[in-house]
């Protein structure tokens, strides 16, 4: 991802408050009444003509011909428009069947009629164009064809329009927006900003989903308007179009009224997918919630929605846009992601050291040979600073940022920075820059009983949480580490005996801790002797004599602990006489047990990791180390992202010290606002942003209790429950008690009942992290550009470099109905998997139960399941041949329970503080096993059966958590003991079955791909795996741990094959056609509109597009995309095999081969497991001009 970029005025962000907002919503109410007035637009805009041709032509042969026209609809051009609507003018209450809103101090609630979504039989597919996938429901084309009619027919009172639903007639109409989601994230240099256009349809009564899908996606303005036309756009539009109609009222049709066949005469697969009827009365689908699409290779995609829940909207933008993603060859991914910086606490005084010069604080890395100076970085940030005669310099945007000379030293004791000519106050709020990158600020401890320094390293990781299941830790990514902390006093029982027993530790010789003994460690308090050498000196571990551990059993926890607060405030100037500086409260004439440094108080921290399988759940906490600060995040993705995957050498300015990967991904939040579940928030206090949110302005909530401010003063007047709000949810609150009693407001710990008790799933729209702080964003790219020593006006690129999906874990259970669930809780909190055994268990993504989804089972997170309207072989070619491309390593953390052991959230949120604390090498699978870190799971037999718990790949060992946890916490060994790094001690027998239903899962999964055939449009690497996954191995024999199958998830065997490079000709094929139709388009408005053109610069455009289309044509383009992904071939269509030769005269074509797989049809799409076929054959498959050829001896392709 990139930093750069301005923010998205058509979200409504930056948002206004206060005087502001009042100002703008009355501007908004104004241009409504106008649009009102005005009525429906009688003209079509560019992108209606595009969705009703394409309806017209598809539909044609069911429809005899006839066109489709949408109606007239309110087009709303204006971010916020669709809120004014949303409730009346005149009343602060709005209630239909379909939903009840409520316009309140904070914001609208709106709660519909299902406060969640379900998964069950919702997903139905139009027959044509495309296979449809065996988890689909496979409609007739002149089904879709009547209920499109019906869906366009809406009840008369479904059209009204909240805002004037008091008035003696209420305005009806349809209302619409047009969104353009995020297909191809920018690469300067590679390829520029790609989007899709979407027109997203509702009945009046709905606009507040109108609301919803704008504040999420951004509202890309009056589509009317040539400047917002996206055939016009050809260089920023992926040439994909999408359209989502909200029909409720379709759950009243019946199948006899859609041309559905009688039972008797209906096939197999009718008879399974409901599309066949018993009874004249009987209701599609039940007359339950679904949605329905029809979707062409040409990239046109429309949906009709029968239901009104928020989610299906949002879930359905994203459906289309992977759809998009995967035509154009882009991944739309299903991931939570972070820029992580690793922290820490300088105590009272900043001096520049090894820890600033080098990348991290915990790691050696490489220290730059020239160093950093303040001359250097006043040249690279050029005007976007301004030097003063003090000599710091202070940013031209953010004034809260100093830059600083490389000899500077901060103190709390003086609270200044000073350094030899000049000093500086040092002031809460403010961050100071090194010319390094390196940052610090002057903090309250998280306690709020003192201050201290805390420094932030220049470079982040970018952590990257894909393909995670529904309460797999997604959002906890980028969530907040200092809202799980508990703190507590450091306690010493006798001073003097205590201490003395400190000072024995201290002066020890330690050289005698291993086999061979070492000579010339540093003393303990050496200032180049690192807290974390401490804790690992202290720390039993397999590399140390069974001697030197049995003394290490020995020492107490509290002298342990007091060993780690000597060596954290222990200062040069001490010297030898650091005990002066210990002391304790003398209470009732004898000494306290509280211990005090330099006269003030210590407070240690806790972490929560786990809760205790037995003693009533009781949290496991963990002390911190004294130097521990959370990690400094900045949020990049949290449930939709696009992302691509480009050559290293397509990037400049890359950290040298990470990133050495020879491609690289890069991935970009298509959202501007984030549908948040603040599950914790039902806890007051426990979720501080969720809260902070929330008394804001202007927000979107559902799912939540609509509060009077009768109702808020009397929460303000139980104080002592009021008290555990935060302080922004408390303002809010007595706001609105001191306010109109008869006016609403929105707490965030109050759920809407649902049956009687809160439910499960409350939401609101969070508006991105990264928007919402810009000084953050500034920060981290110019201390990005400091370390890098590039130029402030560059690009820099924070490319993808750790990857950790999340599990979601179970015991056993059961559902609701009583039906059992199998346990799941095999993994230990990270694992890691190489290649075959990750895709395993990524293309089956079998989950535990979460409160997002019906249960538990496969959810397809990888393949995005349910929200995929193609098969799912296109998403799992694609992040496959990106994983081995790029080279990332398959690690993944474990939510819910390890074990019998519940660890909640615990884990995901510990991970990226683990992971932002290890250097590029440290986090290489390769080291890790090699120093015996990471310990192999191995298969074993139980009761004679073989149980296959090598799939679980690799799994983190007591030596991984006393080096890398020991960063974090201060005895890093209590904290994942033998129970959780090994959970089949817990009980051998779940483990077993754990295991077997997830091999039986990843079984039943592939199983589906051999037998709707799909298989076939599998890359070689991946058909091995689903062969492997269904029957234990392929058709000749040969398993997922031969040789030869592993060779071809290699990045050698992946350039140097045919079926690759095939993607690569697709991908050129695939631009050939955007660009020639979008010039085509230029050229047609250029004649037709010349003024327009001419105010456009539509010549410049036609020129630019030209260009690229001779660059895309060219023989050599092909190679250039080396690297990259490419484009799937199996979904072109068959007209678009054929491209324009770079100079040759339009019917010329060059032949860019379709090629084939591993294998091809034959009987072992009928095999029974272990069976195999006489002989395996690897075959190629060509077609030239659309008519399939064959090489010669090779069975015919799909």
């Amino acid at each position: 991802m990139s930093l750069e970029g301005q923010w998205p005025s058509s979200g409504g962000l930056p948002e206004p408050t206060g005087a502001k907002r009042q100002e703008w919503e009355q501007h908004l109410v104004a241009l409504v009444r106008e649009k009102i007035e005005a009525g429906e637009a009688d003209r079509s805009a560019p992108v209606d003509l595009r969705i009703e041709h394409f309806l017209s032509e598809h539909l044609a042969g069911v429809r005899g011909g006839a066109p489709v026209t949408l109606p007239k609809m309110l087009s709303l051009d204006r971010y916020g428009m669709a809120r004014v609507l949303s409730l009346p003018r005149d009343a602060d209450t709005y209630e239909s069947k379909l939903i009840k809103s409520f316009r309140c101090q904070n914001g609208v609630l709106h709660n519909p009629v299902n406060d969640k979504r379900t998964t069950a039989g919702v997903f139905h597919v139009a027959e044509g164009a495309y296979p449809i996938a065996d988890d689909k429901k496979a409609v007739p084309l002149a089904a879709f064809s009547k209920l499109l009619d019906a869906a366009l027919c809406p009840q008369p009172t479904d059209l009204e329009l909240p805002f004037g639903i008091h008035d003696p007639c209420p305005k009806r109409a349809w209302v619409k927006v047009l969104l353009r989601p995020l297909v191809c994230p920018e690469v300067p240099g590679f390829t520029s900003e790609k989007r899709m256009e979407v027109r997203f349809m509702a009945p009046g009564s709905m606009v507040a989903n109108v609301d919803f899908v704008e504040s999420v996606f951004g509202n890309a303005g009056e589509a009317n308007l040539p400047e917002n036309d996206a055939a016009l756009d050809v260089e920023h539009w992926s040439g994909h179009t999408g359209c989502i109609i909200l029909a409720p009222q379709l759950l009243t049709v019946t199948k006899r009224d859609l041309g559905l066949p009688q039972w008797d005469e209906a096939t197999d697969r009718q008879r399974r997918d409901g599309m066949a009827w018993r009874g004249e009365h009987e209701r599609y689908n039940d007359g339950k919630a679904f949605k329905i699409c029809v979707r062409s290779s040409s990239g046109v995609f429309v949906t009709l929605i029968a239901d009104n829940y928020f989610g299906y909207c949002k879930k359905e933008v994203k459906t289309q846009l992977s759809f998009a993603c995967n035509l154009f060859g882009t991944e739309e991914e299903h991931a939570g992601g972070a820029l992580t910086y690793a922290s820490i606490s300088w105590g009272s005084e900043f001096r520049a050291d090894h820890r600033v010069s080098r990348p991290n604080h915990h790691y050696p890395g490489r220290a730059e040979a020239k160093p950093y100076t303040f001359s250097e970085a006043m040249g690279l940030l050029q005007d976007e600073v301004h030097m003063t005669p003090e000599g710091f310099a202070v940013d031209r945007e953010f004034s809260s940022i100093v830059y600083i000379p490389e000899d500077a030293v901060a103190s709390t004791a003086t609270g200044r920075v000073s350094w030899k000519g000049g000093e500086v106050f040092l002031v809460p709020g403010f961050v100071y820059i090194h010319p390094s990158g390196y940052q610090f600020s002057l903090q309250k401890t998280l306690n709020k009983r003192g201050w201290h320094i805390c420094g932030t390293v220049a470079e982040p990781i970018n952590y990257h949480k894909p393909a995670t299941v529904s309460g797999g830790g997604k959002s906890e990514v980028s969530k907040l580490l200092s809202d799980r902390i508990l703190f507590g006093n450091i306690r010493i029982d006798n001073v003097k005996r205590d201490l003395a027993y400190v000072d024995m530790i201290l002066k020890r010789d330690y050289s005698d801790r291993y086999e061979e003994p070492r000579a010339g460690e540093l003393p303990l308090l050496h200032p180049q002797r690192t807290l974390g050498s401490i804790v690992k000196l202290l720390t039993p571990s397999d590399e140390y004599t069974a001697e030197y551990n049995s003394w290490l059993e020995t020492i107490p926890s509290m002298i342990r602990s007091l060993v780690f607060l000597v060596k954290s405030y222990y200062r040069p100037a001490w010297g030898r006489d650091w005990k002066s500086h210990i002391s304790v409260m003398s209470v009732d004439g004898r000494d306290g047990d509280v211990v005090y440094v330099d006269g003030e108080r210590v407070v240690v921290q806790y972490l929560r990791v786990g809760q205790e399988s037995s003693k009533g759940g009781r949290p496991r906490m963990f002390q911190l180390r004294h130097d521990f600060v959370p990690a400094h995040k900045i949020q990049t993705e949290d449930d939709i992202s696009a992302s691509i995957i480009v050559p290293r050498t397509s990037l400049k300015h890359l950290n040298a010290e990470e990133a050495s990967n020879q491609s690289l991904k890069l991935a970009q939040n298509c959202e501007l606002r984030l549908f948040q579940r603040p599950d914790d928030a039902k806890v007051r206090g426990a979720d501080t942003i969720c809260e902070a949110d929330m008394a804001g302005e202007g927000n979107f909530m559902s799912n939540f209790e609509p509060l009077t401010g009768h109702h808020a003063d009397q929460l303000s007047k139980h104080a002592v429950c009021f008290d555990e709000f935060t302080e922004p949810m408390q303002k809010r609150l007595k706001t609105a008690a001191a306010d109109a009693r008869d006016k609403f407001v929105v707490s965030s710990a109050h759920f809407r009942m649902v049956e009687g008790k809160p439910t499960a799933n409350p939401r609101y729209l969070q508006v991105r992290t990264d928007f919402g702080d810009p000084r953050a964003r500034r920060i981290a790219k110019f201390a990005a550009c400091l370390r890098r020593r590039v130029p402030a006006s560059e690009h820099v690129h924070f490319p993808v470099n750790a990857v950790l999906p999340g599990r979601r874990n179970n015991p056993p259970d059961q559902l609701a109905d009583g039906t059992p669930i199998r346990p799941l809780a095999v993994f230990s909190p990270i694992h890691y998997q190489e290649l075959p055994e990750l895709f395993m268990d990524l293309v089956c993504s079998v989950t535990g139960r979460s409160p997002s989804t019906t249960g538990a089972g496969s959810e397809g997170a990888l393949t995005k399941g349910p929200f995929n309207a193609l098969t799912f072989v296109a998403d799992l070619n694609a992040a496959l041949i990106g994983f081995i491309l790029t080279g990332y390593s398959g690690y993944s953390s474990a939510a819910g329970y390890i074990g019998r052991q519940r660890v909640d959230h615990d884990i995901s949120l510990l991970a990226p503080e683990v992971w932002c604390r290890m250097s590029e090498e440290e986090r290489d699978p390769s080291y890790l096993i090699r120093t015996g870190c990471l310990e192999k799971v191995e298969d074993m037999e139980i009761a004679g059966k073989k149980v296959l718990a090598s799939r679980l790949g690799y799994r983190i060992t007591t030596r991984f958590v006393s080096r890398f946890l020991g960063r974090i916490f201060s005895s890093p060994s209590e904290v994942f003991d033998a129970a959780l790094l090994r959970p089949e001690t817990q009980d051998l027998a779940m483990f077993v079955d754990g295991v077997n239903n997830l091999v039986e899962a990843q079984a039943r999964v592939a199983s589906a791909y051999i037998a709707d055939g799909s298989i076939q449009d599998a890359c070689p690497p991946l058909q091995a795996v689903l062969f492997c996954m269904a029957r234990g191995c392929m058709p000749d024999g040969r398993t997922i741990h031969s040789p030869e199958i592993r060779a071809l998830f290699t990045r050698e065997s992946l350039l140097s094959s045919k079926w690759y490079h095939e993607r690569l000709l697709a991908k050129q094929r695939q631009e050939v056609r955007r660009l020639s139709s979008g010039v085509g388009a230029l050229r047609e408005f250029l004649a037709a509109s010349k003024d327009e053109a001419e105010r456009l610069g539509i010549t410049e455009r036609l020129r630019v597009a030209e260009d690229q289309l001779k660059v895309v044509s060219s023989e050599g383009f092909a190679e250039s995309l080396i690297g990259t992904t490419g484009t799937e071939p199996t979904l072109e269509p068959d007209e678009g095999l054929e491209a324009v030769a770079s100079g040759s005269e339009p019917d010329e074509t060059i032949t860019l081969p379709r090629l084939g797989g591993l294998i091809g049809p034959g009987p072992w799409t009928s095999m029974e497991p272990g069976s195999m076929p006489p002989q395996l054959g690897f075959f190629t498959s060509a077609r030239v001009l659309g008519s399939p050829i064959h090489e010669p001896g090779a069975p015919a392709a799909r």
